[in-house]
């Protein structure tokens, strides 16, 4: 299996150098995306952060109620996909391979990937669709398609939506699922203990993930957004505020990581090719968490209830903000700030294991918060990648309960595959497939900046007569 995790990791991940660094083409792909769409729409990335928060608040109405969440809960919906376990683990991974200059291009990547963000997600919307019973489905399949050929070009919109849905089933399974459920159960041994009863039981703790994602994923966007609007503040909440304790009583720490963030994000010498390096594995990292680009979390905001696909682009543009700027850097600052060093890669620790002792290294008792932080994170992924996952699939196979309750034991079923197995070899496939939905989508939104930019002066329009 490693052979062709590899073969089809490196095809889709290949790489030209830049700088004494390998840059990964869909990476850059995914950079100049965002740099353009923040220029085309006049920084909104910045700009519409204040009137998103007033969104969320309900403080503005819009008249229509299509749809079948309110815009808060698609936020969390969406959130819950994008904050999982790759925010404590990644990050740390990501330093271990950057060092501390990465984090200075997470922020960027994350500012930038909001811009991103808005265009998906007023797409998704504008190009939705809703059936008799008023259930909806959106998201890249559907405005590649729809979007597409309203512009004259059908045949390119279909097999870019193909394309597009039959990526999002495949990764939903491997990294939205498999992974989180794998993670969640790892984290869970370091509480329970490695010579416990669950020590080799990941078969009944994948088995038990499984029957609460089921009874969650049952009732599709309306029963999921019902547990995220719930579970996904507690948790961030719960998160910061335990890193911020750690940042706060290493306060005299601060100056000196801030200092190492800003030389090693621009010093053309260092790990991994220097700032070139720095960057792209910032980038990289900030791609995968808060998936701007990929498109994903369009198919959470496309069932939000309102008739002007402009506001729901509002309030996306605060998902990567949350999740890369504010939970992914938190962390980084942490690590930076207690346990980094230049050789703590060779420390035979990754990914949460860094994390973790970074933690214990202020906080003695934080092993096992943290582990709880990391179960929630994941089973919010999972939850959320099974809708995505299911949404590509009636894309592709049509509606209809024998075909979406298929789609919903399948997943249920790689939820405890997740735990039972080692996953190296098949992540590697399946973390390349969720890049490669960057293709299709990035393109997609090139060609229908225009509409967005359309239903945006209508939408400004339209707040103007209310004042």
């Amino acid at each position: 299996m490693r052979p062709i995790a590899d073969a089809v990791a490196s095809v889709i991940l290949v790489s030209i150098p830049i700088g004494g660094a390998d840059a990964p083409l869909i990476v850059l792909w995914l950079i100049i995306g965002a740099v353009y769409l923040t220029f085309y729409f006049r920084g909104i990335n910045f700009t519409g952060m204040k009137h998103g928060i007033a969104l969320v608040a309900g403080r503005h109405k819009a008249p229509g109620h299509e749809g079948e969440i309110s815009a808060f809960k698609a936020l969390t919906s969406a959130v819950s996909g994008t904050v999982g376990v790759g925010n404590i683990a990644g990050v740390a991974i990501t330093i271990s391979l950057g060092g501390p200059g990465a984090i200075f291009w997470i922020a960027v990547a994350g500012f930038l990937g909001m811009a991103t963000k808005f265009t998906e997600c007023v797409l998704g919307v504008k190009y939705r669709q809703i059936d008799e019973n008023g259930v909806v489905s959106g998201g890249p399949m559907y405005y590649l398609q729809r979007g597409l050929a309203a512009r004259n070009w059908p045949k390119l919109g279909r097999g870019l939506a193909v394309f597009y849905a039959a990526s999002i089933v495949l990764g939903c399974l491997g990294i939205g699922n498999m992974f989180q459920s794998n993670q969640a159960y790892v984290q869970f041994l370091e509480v329970a203990g490695t010579d416990s009863f669950w020590a080799d039981k990941g078969w009944l703790f994948g088995s038990i993930i499984a029957v609460l994602a089921a009874f969650t994923i049952i009732g599709g966007i309306k029963s999921i957004a019902a547990v995220t609007s719930k579970l996904v503040p507690f948790m961030i909440v719960t998160y910061c505020l335990g890193a911020l304790a750690v940042i706060i009583l290493k306060i005299d720490q601060l100056p000196h990581a801030l200092a190492m963030i800003w030389n090693g994000a621009f010093s053309m010498e260092g790990m991994a090719g220097g700032a070139f390096g720095a960057m792209f594995l910032g980038f990289q990292r900030a791609a995968f968490s808060n998936e701007a680009g990929l498109g994903s979390a369009a198919i959470a905001h496309s069932a939000v209830k309102t008739a002007n696909p402009a506001m729901e682009g509002y309030v996306g543009l605060l998902e990567p903000f949350i999740d890369t700027v504010v939970v992914t850097m938190l962390s980084a600052l942490v690590l930076t700030m207690t346990i980094y060093t230049p050789e703590i890669s060779q420390s035979g620790m990754a990914g949460i294991e860094l994390t973790s002792a970074a933690f214990e290294s202020v906080l003695p008792w934080a092993s096992a918060p943290l582990s709880v932080a990391a179960v929630l994170f994941a089973f919010s992924t999972l939850i959320a990648w099974a809708y995505y996952g299911l949404k590509g699939w009636t894309f592709l196979l049509g509606h209809g309960r024998t075909r979406e309750n298929a789609f919903k034991v399948i997943f249920c079923v790689f939820t405890v595959i997740g735990c039972s197995v080692k996953l190296e070899a098949i992540l590697d496939m399946f973390d390349a497939l969720i890049y490669l939905m960057a293709l299709p989508n990035i393109l997609g939104l090139y060609i229908l900046t225009p509409v967005v930019k359309e239903e945006l002066q209508k939408y400004r329009a339209m707040l103007k007569g209310f004042v």
